[in-house]
């Protein structure tokens, strides 16, 4: 049972993607709501998780996910997930005026936040290479 799950995981990139988003996710939300409980601005709380996590999240994905850690990745790994955090902000921004709390604002949003970072993810960061002379 447990060996079949395994295999399953490991053949499934985008349950990869939610195991390693779960943990990716749960460490950027502690940072963003240490940082606002500690009295930082939203924006500022939302970067610093941002910031924090990149690195871990470019091992994280890049290695448990996409099974690609090659450096050149890296620039746009980061511009993707600057577009995330902008679109984030906003939507936190819009959210917070419904339920009243940031925090809330962000648990709501996690789930299409991720979904959008994935997507971004397939699309423009670990595209497969294609072998040198080959048509698209």
């Amino acid at each position: 049972m447990i060996d079949a799950s395994l295999r399953m995981l490991r053949g499934n990139r985008p349950l990869r993607f939610l195991v390693a988003g779960a943990i990716n996710t749960l460490f950027g939300f502690l940072v963003y709501s240490g940082a606002l409980l500690a009295g930082a601005p939203v924006w500022l709380a939302l970067l610093m998780g941002l910031v924090s996590g990149i690195i871990f999240n470019f091992f994280s994905t890049g290695g448990y996910v996409f099974r690609d850690l090659r450096l050149g990745r890296v620039p746009r790994f980061v511009i993707c997930y600057l577009a995330v955090y902008a679109v984030n902000l906003a939507l936190i921004a819009s959210l917070t005026s419904w339920v009243g709390n940031p925090i809330i604002a962000q648990g709501i949003l996690t789930a299409p936040i991720a979904l959008l970072a994935y997507m971004l993810m397939v699309r423009f960061v670990f595209v497969p290479r294609r072998p040198p002379g080959s048509v698209p």
